[in-house]
C-alpha cells in the first residue's frame, strides 16, 4: 500500500486505568479516539471494560456497555472504522458474539489459533498461573459465522508462526473468503518483536491480503514499526500495546503514540490514509 492505514489500539484489557492513561468510560473512549483520529488513525480497535467504580481494569461483554462506548466513539469521529475485540479465554464465548451483533463493527478481531499464555517474573516464578488461550477451529468458525452475518471483516490475530500459516488453511477450507492478518509480536510465549521475523513472515501471508503488526513492549518495538511501514503494512499502536514512545518516554495519550506511528509511515515515504481512503483500500462498505 502506498498509503498507510493507522490503527489505534485504544485500551486493551486488564491494565489499570488508575495507573495508566487507559480510557474506560464512553466519554473517555470518545475523547481518546478523537485524539488518535486527529493524529492520523483511521481505525479504532476497542475493548470494553466494566463501568462500575474500581472495576475498570476488568472486561465487560455487556452489549449495552459496548453499544454505549462505540456510539460515543462514532459521535466523536463519524468517519472512523471500528475494530472490535472478541478475545476471551472462557469456554463460553457467547458474550463476544452478542457484542458483535450489538455493535456491528466494520472489522472484528478473530483469534486464529491457540496459545499457552505464559510469562515469567525475574525470579523465575510464573507472573500468572499458566493458561491456555484456546481458539479451536470450531470456535473460530462460530466467530466467522457471526462476522459474516453482520458484515464485519475478520482480522486474524496470529500469535505464532503456525497460526499465521493456519489462516491460509481457513481460507482454502472455505471457513472465510478473506484474510486480513494481525501479526502479534511481544507476548512472552508467542512471536518476539523482530524486524527480521516480520520480513520472514511475508512469505506466509496470502497474496493480496492486508496485514499489520501488533508490537507489545517498550521503546524496542519502534524499529519493527518502522520495518512494517517499509514493508507496506498497515500500522498499529496504542496503550493496549505499549506506554512508551520512541525516545523511551512514557506516553500521555493514544494521540501521542499515533503521532509517532505516522512519523514511521512518512519515514518510509508513505502518506497516512484518511478513513475514507482506508475504506477504499480495504474494500469495506461505505467506500
Amino acid at each position: 500500500m502506498d498509503k498507510a492505514i493507522l490503527t489505534c489500539a485504544l485500551n486493551g484489557v486488564l491494565t489499570d486505568p488508575r495507573q495508566h492513561p487507559v480510557p474506560v468510560t464512553p466519554e473517555e473512549c470518545a475523547q481518546s479516539a478523537r485524539q488518535a483520529h486527529d493524529a492520523g488513525a483511521s481505525v479504532i480497535h476497542v475493548h470494553f471494560r466494566r463501568q462500575e467504580p474500581g472495576q475498570g481494569h476488568l472486561p465487560s461483554w455487556d452489549p449495552a456497555v459496548a453499544t454505549d462506548i462505540v456510539a460515543a466513539i462514532r459521535a466523536a469521529c463519524p468517519d472512523i472504522l471500528i475494530n472490535a475485540t472478541t478475545g476471551t479465554a472462557s469456554p463460553d464465548y457467547s458474550g463476544p458474539l452478542s457484542v458483535l451483533r450489538a455493535v456491528r463493527p466494520e472489522i472484528a478481531a478473530c483469534n486464529a489459533g491457540s496459545l499457552n499464555y505464559l510469562k515469567l517474573r525475574a525470579n523465575g516464578d510464573w507472573a500468572w498461573p499458566p493458561m491456555l488461550f484456546e481458539n479451536t477451529p470450531d470456535k473460530i468458525q462460530d466467530h466467522l459465522d457471526v462476522m459474516s452475518e453482520i458484515g464485519a471483516r475478520p482480522e486474524f490475530e496470529c500469535f505464532d508462526t503456525g497460526i499465521v500459516r493456519s489462516v491460509e488453511m481457513y481460507v482454502k477450507h472455505g471457513m472465510t473468503d478473506a484474510a486480513q492478518y494481525n501479526l502479534v509480536m511481544g507476548v512472552a510465549s508467542g512471536m518476539p518483536v523482530s524486524p527480521d521475523l516480520l520480513a520472514f513472515l511475508q512469505a506466509y501471508i496470502l497474496p493480496g491480503s492486508h496485514w499489520q503488526a501488533t508490537l507489545i513492549g517498550r521503546l524496542e518495538i519502534w524499529p519493527t514499526h518502522q520495518k512494517a511501514a517499509e514493508l507496506g503494512g498497515m500500522l498499529r499502536t496504542g496503550v493496549e500495546d505499549t506506554f512508551y514512545l520512541p525516545d523511551g518516554g512514557k506516553t500521555r495519550s493514544n494521540g501521542e503514540l499515533i503521532e509517532a506511528l505516522a512519523i514511521c509511515a512518512r519515514n518510509a515515504g508513505r502518506a497516512v490514509a484518511s478513513p475514507a481512503e482506508s475504506r477504499r483500500i480495504l474494500g469495506l462498505p461505505g467506500a
